[in-house]
């Protein structure tokens, strides 16, 4: 099949959405089909333009069999209210002749990733216009986020906003996303069951996988032998709710026997290095290159996954993969009810989100056991062989993408998804049926 994938994510960036766009995107190719991806140069999570991209040109590349299609935008230093919502626009307007361009191409599907939602219509359009299969893959409801986490505030724009993702979120033929509770939300956005799936997130175990000595990084960060390593590795922005993990390193400054280890980027960073990055307990590096990620995870002898609870999904954390794939144990901060809550607990320690206390305990008590901690990490391994590897997730992907664009030939489209692109914006503006 000719298949288009639309994002603004994409590789080398290391974390987030991009890292699972392009290996789907990869997977696909090496399944047989033409894949082409339209995204803007990499800049997440450090919110700067990578060396060797520009974000003022388009651009074309090809990269382990997928042909790429760049597309320039504008990047904040600060991204927030306005001015990321400017730079998101400003990739749907840069991208929105690239994308006209594929009509001529003529895809089977089109994929349209989010974030970012501004995407979609552009994506909706040109599936609508070719005859493809449209696919909207949500990663996270940034509508709902935005305003749980005081990014946009207003109720008005609220309404607006909520009803404008409502209504394209209807428009399109399939929308997956990544964990049961997601999926409850487009139920309750009006999408109907039949045209949701489950498209969970993954992880390759075979080189994301427990390592039989110690991680090279541990010497080359001068951590003593014998301490604990508290790792969180990942973006640092407002979904994370990293404060209390700073605050807890603080609290444990004079424990010489565990250490932290802040490793990302992204707009909180200079904060969190602010609170405690001066400490001789504390170590922050930059986010590593692929080939030393399975160093980096094993560095840990205890993963440590903060969030807002008013983040409680709308998210599902991207990094959990990695982190149960690598064997070691893992300490979450979610509330019972949530499906971080129900995926860890079985297998790691939960305590409740932006609280202290509970954080500092249960570190203390992983770092005095290491039996527990080995056996917490065993869990969550077998859990990733069961449950997340690359081969089995995107193998079951591949063949629903295939079932649906089949099925899509073989029927005429409803009236509600053969609707015009002006209708998507009248829409906006109706009164919601009670």
């Amino acid at each position: 099949m000719k298949i288009l994938v639309y994002g603004i994510n994409y590789a080398p960036e290391l974390t987030g959405i991009g890292r699972y766009t392009s290996d789907m995107a990869a997977s696909l190719a090496a399944a047989g089909h033409d894949v082409r991806v339209v995204t803007a140069p990499p800049y997440y999570p450090a919110w700067q333009i990578a060396p060797g991209f520009s974000a003022r040109r388009y651009a074309t590349e090809n990269s382990d069999g997928v042909s790429i299609w760049r597309a320039p935008l504008w990047v904040p230093s600060q991204p927030k209210g306005a001015r990321r919502l400017l730079h998101l626009a400003s990739f749907a307007v840069s991208s929105l002749p690239v994308m006209i361009r594929q009509l001529f191409w003529r895809p089977q599907a089109v994929l349209s990733i989010a974030p970012s939602l501004l995407n979609a219509p552009a994506g909706w359009l040109v599936a609508r216009l070719s005859g493809a299969h449209a696919w909207l893959h949500v990663q996270d409801y940034e509508v709902d986020a935005a305003f749980k986490l005081g990014m946009l505030k207003g109720s008005w724009k609220k309404r607006l906003a909520l009803k404008f993702e409502r209504t394209l979120l209807r428009r399109f033929d399939t929308v997956s996303t990544i964990s049961g509770k997601m999926i409850e939300h487009a139920l309750n956005k009006g999408v109907e069951r039949r045209n949701i799936v489950h498209f969970a997130n993954w992880v390759d175990t075979s080189s994301i996988h427990p390592l039989d000595r110690r991680s090279q990084l541990k010497a080359e960060l001068a951590i003593p032998e014998h301490a604990t390593v508290v790792l969180y590795s990942g973006n640092m922005g407002a979904k994370q709710g990293l404060e209390v993990l700073a605050t807890a390193a603080v609290a444990l400054r004079e424990r010489e026997d565990i250490v932290f280890v802040f490793c990302g980027d992204g707009p909180g960073r200079i904060a969190l290095h602010t609170v405690c990055g001066d400490m001789k307990t504390c170590r922050f590096i930059p986010l590593q290159p692929t080939e030393k990620l399975n160093e980096l995870l094993n560095l840990a002898d205890i993963h440590v996954l903060p969030q807002r609870a008013d983040a409680a999904d709308l998210v599902m954390p991207s990094k959990l993969t990695g982190m149960l794939a690598s064997g070691r144990a893992v300490i979450a901060m979610a509330h019972q009810g949530t499906e971080l809550h129900a995926t860890v607990s079985p297998r790691g320690v939960v305590v409740p989100p932006e609280q202290l206390e509970p954080l500092v305990k249960a570190i203390e008590t992983l770092a005095g056991d290491p039996v527990r901690r080995e056996r917490l990490g065993r869990a969550g391994r077998e859990f990733a062989l069961a449950a997340l590897s690359r081969d089995s997730v995107l193998g079951t992907f591949e063949q629903t993408l295939r079932v649906r664009c089949a099925d899509a030939q073989q029927s005429p489209g409803t009236d509600a998804q053969s609707k015009g692109f002006k209708d998507v914006y009248e829409d906006i503006y109706e009164r919601d049926e009670a």
